[in-house]
C-alpha cells in the first residue's frame, strides 16, 4: 500500500521523506560523557532529534540472552568496536526494561516526535504494542519467518529492513506479512556492514526494489559514514525513498558501538535542509513554461528584423533579414512565410517586422 498513516503524519509518493534518528543505545555512551543517568541521555537524545527536525526517534529492545548465543563472533569493524562476541556487546546495552521504554514513549509524545524501537523477540514486540504505531523488523530478522509472523499479527504497519537480503528472502518476508492482513509496509534498501563504504552503498538498488515491489513505499536504512553535504541520504530522496533511517548520536567522536557511522544533529539538520530545497527546487512533473518565464519568452526570444532599410513595395528576400531579440515580431520559424513578401512600407534597419508590415 502506497500511503502510510502514523499518527498525524502520512507517508506516501508525495510526501516529504519520513527521517527516523536511530538513536539505538547510543545514549548509554552519552550517558557516561554527560554524567548522567541513560533515560535522561536518551530523553536527551529526543529532543534533539526532533529540534533537528526528525519525524520519528528509534531505539533497539533487546536481552542479550533471547538475541545471541554467547559464541557469536563480531562482524561489525573491530577497530571502531573492540568487543569480539556479540553477546558481550549486547549485554552492555541491554538494560532497559518496559518502565524505561513507556517513560520514553511519553516523552517523545510531548516533543511531538514519533516513539519507535525494534524488537528482537517476541515480549518486546508485545509490550511495544501500545507504545508505537508501527513495528521496525531489523535486516537480521529478514529470515525469522515466525518472528515476523508474530509482528504482523499486531496488525499496525512494518517497515522492513533488507540489508544483505536476496530477493527471495524479501518477497517470502513481505508474503508473511501480508498473509497475516497488513498491507502497510515500507521495504527499506541498506547494507548491513558497519560502517558500510560509499562504494558498498549501492543506491541504485533502491529503484529495484520499487521495480520488484510496485505497490509498496521504498526507504532507506544507513550506514555509511556522514558525509559533509549529507549527500547519501539526498540522493537516495532523488532515487524514491520516502523513509529514511540513520544512526543518531550527539557525539560522533566518541569510541565504540554506532557513534562512528551515526548522524549528530548538525548533519540531521543539513539533511532536512536539503529536503526543504529538494522539496522547492522539483517542482512539477509536465514540462510547462512558468509565469515567470514570461517576460523571458517575450523579450529573450528572436524575432525576423530587417537587416537593412526595406523600402515600400519591396519584394523581401532572405539577405534582407535577421534574427534578434525581442521575440515580439515575427518568430524566425515563419521564415519562409515572410521571405518573397512584399513591403507594405518603409521598414528601417534594425526594425523588429511584423505581419502587419508585409502582405
Amino acid at each position: 500500500m502506497k500511503t502510510i498513516k502514523l499518527n498525524n503524519r502520512t507517508i506516501s509518493e508525495k510526501s516529504k521523506p519520513f527521517i527516523i534518528a536511530e538513536v539505538g543505545v547510543n545514549y548509554y555512551d552519552i550517558a557516561k560523557k554527560e554524567n548522567i543517568e541513560p533515560i535522561e541521555a536518551a530523553k536527551l537524545m529526543i529532543k534533539d532529534a526532533a529540534n533537528a527536525g526528525a519525524d520519528a526517534i528509534k531505539f533497539q529492545t533487546y536481552k542479550a540472552e533471547k538475541l545471541v548465543s554467547k559464541y557469536s563472533p563480531a562482524y561489525w569493524d573491530v577497530t571502531k568496536e573492540s568487543t569480539t562476541s556479540q553477546y558481550e556487546l549486547f549485554k552492555k546495552y541491554d538494560k532497559f526494561e518496559e518502565d524505561e521504554y513507556s517513560e520514553l514513549a511519553k516523552y517523545a509524545k510531548e516533543r511531538k516526535i514519533i516513539f519507535m524501537s525494534t524488537p528482537f523477540d517476541n515480549e518486546a514486540v508485545d509490550f511495544l504494542d501500545a507504545l508505537m504505531p508501527v513495528f521496525k523488523i531489523s535486516s537480521s530478522d529478514i529470515t525469522n519467518i515466525p518472528f515476523i509472523k508474530y509482528i504482523a499479527k499486531k496488525q499496525k504497519p512494518i517497515f522492513l529492513s533488507t540489508g544483505a537480503s536476496t530477493i527471495d528472502e524479501i518477497k517470502e518476508a513481505v508474503s508473511t506479512i501480508e498473509n497475516e492482513g497488513v498491507n502497510q509496509v515500507v521495504i527499506m534498501h541498506g547494507i548491513l556492514n558497519y560502517p558500510t563504504k560509499y562504494e558498498d552503498a549501492n543506491l541504485g538498488m533502491i529503484k529495484d526494489l520499487k521495480k520488484t515491489f510496485p505497490d509498496y513505499l521504498v526507504g532507506y536504512s544507513d550506514h555509511t559514514l556522514p558525509d559533509l553535504s549529507m549527500l547519501v541520504l539526498t540522493t537516495t530522496v532523488l532515487f524514491g525513498a520516502r523513509v529514511i533511517e540513520k544512526h543518531f548520536t550527539l557525539d560522533k567522536s566518541l569510541k565504540g558501538n554506532d557513534h562512528y557511522h551515526s548522524m549528530d544533529p548538525e548533519d540531521l539538520r543539513r539533511f532536512v535542509d536539503n529536503l526543504d530545497l529538494l522539496e522547492k527546487i522539483i517542482g512539477k512533473e509536465i514540462k510547462e513554461p512558468l509565469e515567470s518565464e514570461s517576460s523571458a519568452r517575450k523579450y529573450a526570444r528572436r524575432s525576423i528584423v530587417a537587416k537593412i532599410d526595406i523600402s515600400g513595395d519591396t519584394i523581401i528576400t532572405e539577405d534582407m533579414i535577421t534574427f534578434k531579440r525581442p521575440g515580439t515580431g515575427i518568430s524566425p520559424k515563419f521564415l519562409e512565410k515572410v521571405i518573397g513578401k512584399i513591403a507594405k512600407r518603409d521598414i528601417g534597419k534594425d526594425k523588429v517586422i511584423e505581419w502587419e508590415d508585409i502582405g
